[in-house]
């Protein structure tokens, strides 16, 4: 079915970040282009949150996608929040019903995904490095996909300790490698393109050795230098690449009821993964 051309009727979904990025836009368009649905995603920026948030209300836009620094402050602007938004207080998804703002967390339902599909015995220990929104919805999915024996590295001590306090687990400043761990979870900007740490490992590579999982969040690029470091060392990897497609996909399913087939989503996630 060929996609209708914009008028009146057509949806509007659309996404807040601080840094707006391409690959919400990329993938959401394309598999509204590929269902044929009268749809279109346009990504934005603000200085006036509560305005925004009104105008998703007034306008009827039918959902939208958020990033920091906007995934708590917004809560108290909505009406309602939904099981995974309200298992970390954070919110990534607001869909529009006829005027009532319910929030959603889809970066905690992939991550919970994830870990099953990858089978992970939940006796394994496990470190996350980082502290900020996205590692509450690992850790959140962590404990609640039943990982007991875990700790948190993070610098920032205020945000370590709140987060290892708030899930039961522990904090240190920083990572040291007498701590065996199973899993490693990378939730910092290490590895990013373009920034300051792109070619740094988030973890030191007698870890890595050591561990029997490695994961990072980091999804530009999808091969970071802790998953190729990860591949050599011949251990399974979970990347950020899957956690953003996984969580984009759940996205599109809230604002259009449609599932696209396995095709269409791989489709869809090498043309957004592709446009930066």
């Amino acid at each position: 079915m060929k996609k209708p051309p914009i008028g009146r009727d057509t949806k509007l979904c659309m996404s807040l970040s601080a840094r707006p990025g391409n690959f919400g836009s990329r993938f959401q368009n394309h598999l509204y282009e590929a269902l044929g649905l009268d749809y279109v995603y346009k990504s934005f920026t603000t200085t006036d949150l509560p305005a925004a948030i009104g105008g998703i209300r007034a306008l009827g836009i039918r959902g939208c996608a958020i990033s920091m620094p906007f995934k708590e402050a917004c809560i108290a602007l909505i009406d309602e929040l939904m099981p995974s938004a309200s298992a970390i207080d954070s919110v990534n998804t607001i869909v529009n019903d006829d005027g009532l703002l319910r929030g959603y967390n889809t970066d905690y339902a992939a991550v919970v995904q994830l870990l099953e599909t990858h089978a992970l015995p939940t006796r394994t220990r496990f470190v996350v490095r980082g502290s900020g929104g996205m590692a509450k919805a690992v850790v959140a999915a962590l404990r609640d996909s039943g990982f007991g024996d875990g700790l948190i590295v993070a610098r920032n001590a205020a945000a370590g300790c709140k987060l290892a306090a708030t899930y039961g687990f522990d904090w240190r400043p920083e990572f040291d490698v007498a701590f065996k761990a199973g899993l490693l979870v990378n939730v910092t900007p290490i590895g990013m393109v373009e920034g300051a740490d792109s070619e740094a490992l988030a973890f030191p590579r007698e870890a890595i050795e050591a561990a029997h999982t490695v994961f990072d969040v980091v999804a530009r690029p999808p091969e970071t230098p802790l998953i190729r470091a990860a591949r050599a060392a011949g251990k399974p990897v979970i990347t950020g690449a899957e956690v953003i497609v996984l969580q984009a996909l759940e996205q599109f399913v809230l604002y259009t009821q449609r599932q696209p087939t396995p095709e269409q989503v791989q489709a869809a996630a090498a043309f957004a993964l592709a446009g930066g």
